[in-house]
């Protein structure tokens, strides 16, 4: 069995120490069966940081873009496409819209939205969206600038079955985090669900959202396989099944990410 953890934060894992925690971090993940790990950037003025694991590892593989959250700094359309050509890049993002912890005039962080997908498009490489409270607008964005075109992941989904077909519609995949295994996520889990087996991922969002039995811990991502466990048991499939398939739907939404042996 082999898993992915299509989203995590290796950087921010151990941005509490001086030591290098990485290699136990992934050890420990290693020997529940997670055997890649896509490393996402969120912010660009750290994207070297965010690379480095995947320049170590070829189960590692990274992306880059800048939170729509962070207001301190920018990225434009030139910087994306320049640092993403880059063969252990295989994404662009996170980005997206987040209108919960971001208010007032928010011009600027739907452009950045609009730049990301452009340079997705120009490299042939998926997205990863960040969405919350945003729904509309979003959508909205992905439409016009042609986000079907490169496709991509609603990343950490906390959305009900109708956004999520939505989000299908336009030939993106649906990524769950540890909040889908939460007693009051039951929209969440509906859309689990309903949603076609072959266009799932999971995630872990370290050091983010642990899962239940890990719920109030720094997540990292040997808890993905509680995640797994959560989702196969939803829709009523052995964990090898789901590993099997959510494996197969990261290779065949990143295409840059290559199999090695782990």
């Amino acid at each position: 069995m082999i898993l992915v953890d299509s989203h995590t934060h290796f950087e921010l894992l151990q941005e509490e120490s001086a030591e290098d925690q990485i290699p136990a971090i992934i050890e420990r993940a290693r020997q529940q069966g997670i055997g890649y790990f896509l490393n996402v950037c969120v912010k660009y003025s750290r994207f070297e940081y965010v690379l480095r694991p995947a320049e170590i590892y070829p189960f590692v593989f990274a992306s880059v873009g800048l939170h729509p959250n962070d207001d301190e700094e920018n990225v434009d359309e030139e910087q994306l496409v320049k640092a993403a050509s880059h063969d252990r890049v295989v994404a662009i993002g996170e980005t997206g819209l987040d209108y919960f912890r971001s208010s007032g005039e928010l011009d600027w962080q739907r452009e950045r939205f609009r730049c990301h997908i452009r340079a997705a498009r120009q490299l042939h490489k998926p997205v990863i969206i960040h969405m919350r409270d945003a729904t509309n607008d979003t959508f909205t964005i992905m439409k016009e600038e042609s986000a079907r075109d490169t496709g991509g992941v609603m990343h950490c989904f906390t959305e009900d079955w109708h956004t999520a077909k939505m989000a299908l519609d336009l030939g993106f995949y649906i990524s769950f985090s540890g909040i889908v295994t939460f007693k009051n996520a039951a929209a969440i889990q509906d859309a689990a669900k309903k949603i076609p087996l072959d266009r799932i991922l999971i995630e872990t969002d370290a050091p983010y959202l642990a899962p239940v039995p890990m719920r109030g811990k720094k997540n990292e991502p040997s808890y993905l396989r509680h995640t797994a466990e959560f989702i196969a048991s939803l829709r009523g499939i052995s964990l090898d099944a789901a590993a099997e398939q959510t494996t197969n739907n990261f290779f065949t939404l990143f295409k840059g990410a290559k199999q090695v042996y782990v």
